[in-house]
């Protein structure tokens, strides 16, 4: 079963990612060969078990300012993700997902955890408005304009949204950033 042929290179890459340094620095790299060339050559033995071509997945080697060659650690960890998700796709999809979840539970998490942002954003928003309703005077463009964006917050749905109708009230009021700012803080 070619499953079972590709599970020690599956490994292999899961072996060179849990080793593989993680760096903020986009500049920082491995000067060492034998780093890129272990992989390449397990690529190469891929392509060979398989039949495919997974070559898209190597890493070439860039020149710093000295001359000397050197792999980025971001690019080497990009690229031995994407070989691993891709092999976890194509062959082993019915196992969990070694990467801390598969990408769609990622991107769902994700999705569920700006949601929950967003709208405890526009429950603060409101009790704000609230709070301050009771600073300004009845007929005060700062009340008319607190008003305009309390009633309007339930046909908000993102936060460019929010911020274009904060602005365009200000704007219809004739309030400054300033007065907003002034309002809110």
């Amino acid at each position: 079963m070619e499953k079972e042929k590709i599970r020690p290179l599956y490994s292999e890459f899961l072996g060179y990612l849990s080793q593989a340094p993680i760096s903020k620095d986009p500049y920082q790299g491995s000067d060492k060969p034998s780093t890129w060339n272990h992989y390449n050559s397990a690529i190469e033995i891929l392509n060979k078990t398989t039949g495919e071509d997974y070559n898209r997945f190597k890493i070439n080697s860039s020149t710093d300012g000295g001359g000397e060659k050197y792999v980025p650690f971001t690019i080497y960890r990009q690229k031995l993700s994407g070989l691993i998700a891709t092999l976890h796709a194509e062959y082993f999809s019915d196992e969990p997902f070694p990467l801390g979840g598969s990408p769609d539970t990622i991107i769902t998490l994700s999705q569920q955890q700006a949601q929950s942002f967003y709208v405890q954003m526009l429950l603060d928003i409101q009790s704000k408005i609230d709070g301050n309703l009771k600073k300004y005077g009845e007929g005060s463009k700062e009340r008319g304009f607190l008003k305009k964006v309390k009633d309007s917050l339930s046909s908000i749905s993102n936060f460019t949204q929010l911020l274009g109708l904060i602005i365009k009230t200000a704007k219809e009021f004739g309030l400054t950033i300033d007065n907003v700012s002034e309002i809110f803080c």
